[in-house]
């Protein structure tokens, strides 16, 4: 966290800058505002949604608990994606064959300008005889929102979609 940053708010607090002129002050804040506003989206918000939407431990009230998280977050893009798994008997079958999921980012592109990003992770996906890694890849864009308890960046994902869920490894377990 930089120096006189609260993670609450868009402010710092005033630090003492001697022997600079007026405007260098005022572009040095803003380009730690503008910096500190990239790294929020990238490694707070996208990848906070990404987390709790893709993290599925095989406990039925960590999944809603996650969901619930996840969809202050999200648009109603979000939810209809959950509604649709859920309609599919996806959550259902995590439990009944005890499968456990994890996300991992490798990167997010973000355009500034259109508030645009695109995720790129990968997905692995434990069962009890194999593990699959997925890639992943989705997108969207970010609108600005009152901040709140449970939406701390101020930020909604917007129009989110997969772009990509495709298989790239399987590996078979050797049980003892």
């Amino acid at each position: 966290m930089l120096l006189g940053h609260s993670p609450y708010s868009d402010t710092f607090r005033k630090m003492p800058i001697k022997h600079l002129r007026r405007d260098r002050i005022v572009t040095q804040l803003k380009t730690i505002v503008c910096y500190s506003l990239i790294i929020t989206i990238k490694h707070g918000h996208i990848e906070n949604f990404h987390h709790y939407f893709f993290t599925l431990p095989p406990d039925d009230k960590y999944i809603r608990y996650t969901m619930e998280k996840a969809m202050y977050l999200v648009d109603e893009t979000g939810l209809a994606q959950y509604n649709t798994l859920k309609e599919k008997g996806f959550y259902s079958n995590i439990l009944g064959t005890s499968s456990v999921f994890s996300i991992y980012c490798d990167s997010v592109a973000f355009n500034k300008g259109k508030m645009e990003f695109t995720y790129y992770g990968r997905q692995r996906i434990e069962r009890r005889s194999n593990i699959l890694m997925r890639e992943l890849v989705t997108a969207g864009q970010l609108k600005r929102v009152p901040r709140t308890e449970n939406n701390p960046h101020g930020l909604l994902i917007v129009n989110w979609r997969t772009l990509l869920n495709k298989d790239i490894e399987q590996k078979t377990k050797i049980n003892y």
